[in-house]
């Protein structure tokens, strides 16, 4: 018997209501230049534009909004790489909570200051050495605290996953649609809505070429775990898939493809030079799959989500440069 999955169209819908008027209703851009280089109609959901930079407010917000009175009155912890620690700062301020978050002594900068900016504390560790999830559990059980994981939670998933239901809600039917992976929440949300919503939709995921635990997991059958990779997509550098969107991942999506860093650093020169946006690393890895011809056959009209813009004019420079 097939159990059922943790997350519905339902609870992506859910999502959505308490989103509307908190999360912004991010722009979907075509480029007829785009398309000519492509060979196929595209449409970028652009998460770059969401409120803190990136798609992750949606699952943060959605979860925390979900609290008990007294789970908010003691406070809220997290663990991430940057995009979730901004959004799980910004969301406990919107809803008066406060927020401790753990994060690499890596992260870069200007994810770090903007997370200190929406007032939360933050605690650093050695992401190569230590166990991120044991040591936010820790801190959260030590203090008291609601512990907000950054894609292991049905509420998180369900957040992330209103992205594609806007995107399919103002495209239409698409033939596929091309996500980031890296915990797998985003595409275990977003594969939730595109399913759900047009049956037949091929759902992509993008992987760096360093990082591809999902790819290996889904080849496998199995949470398969690999070295803490190095990449310049930071927000993609998981070892092992969550076990909880891994259980969403291996029956809706369709196939994972790899980029390399190279060609994420050409496809944030292109956004920025002929779409006139800034895409981050991460972001950057569905765009750069399609430019580099990695679907095969490529379908007639993809959608694909974007998935932020969290990077410092420096690092954003030097990148384009190489």
């Amino acid at each position: 018997m097939t159990r059922a999955l943790p997350v519905t169209l339902h609870d992506v819908h859910d999502a959505a209501a308490r989103l509307k008027g908190v999360a912004h209703r991010t722009p979907v851009l075509r480029s007829r230049t785009l398309d000519a280089l492509v060979g196929a109609r595209t449409l970028l959901k652009c998460e770059n534009f969401q409120r803190i930079g990136a798609f992750k407010f949606r699952g943060a917000y959605n979860a925390l909004s979900r609290l008990s009175p007294e789970q908010l009155a003691r406070g809220v912890a997290a663990y991430s790489s940057g995009n979730h620690a901004q959004a799980v700062a910004l969301a406990a301020r919107e809803l008066g909570t406060t927020a401790v978050i753990l994060m690499p002594e890596d992260t870069p900068r200007s994810k770090v200051e903007a997370t200190a900016g929406y007032g939360a504390e933050i605690v650093t560790y050695d992401r190569y050495t230590g166990d991120r999830v044991a040591i936010g559990e820790a801190l959260a059980a030590d203090r008291g605290l609601a512990l907000i994981p950054p894609y292991e939670h049905p509420h998180v998933i369900a957040g992330q996953g209103t992205a594609a239901l806007e995107l399919i809600e103002e495209a239409g039917e698409l033939d596929a649609l091309l996500v980031p992976v890296g915990g797998g929440g985003l595409i275990a949300g977003s594969a939730t809505a595109a399913k759900g919503l047009l049956p037949g939709i091929r759902v992509i995921g993008v992987e760096p070429e360093e990082g591809d635990d999902t790819r290996r997991s889904l080849q496998a059958g199995e949470r398969v775990s690999i070295p803490v990779p190095r990449t310049i997509a930071d927000g993609q550098a998981a070892d092992i898939p969550g076990e909880l969107t891994f259980s969403v991942n291996r029956r809706l999506v369709d196939d994972i493809v790899l980029v390399t860093d190279d060609e994420i650093r050409a496809a944030m020169r292109l956004a920025f030079e002929r779409l006139k946006i800034v895409i981050e690393p991460s972001g950057a890895t569905p765009l750069a799959a399609l430019l580099a011809g990695r679907l095969d056959p490529l379908p007639p009209c993809v959608g694909v989500i974007i998935s932020g813009g969290n990077i410092d004019v420096r690092r954003f420079a030097e990148l384009c440069a190489a």
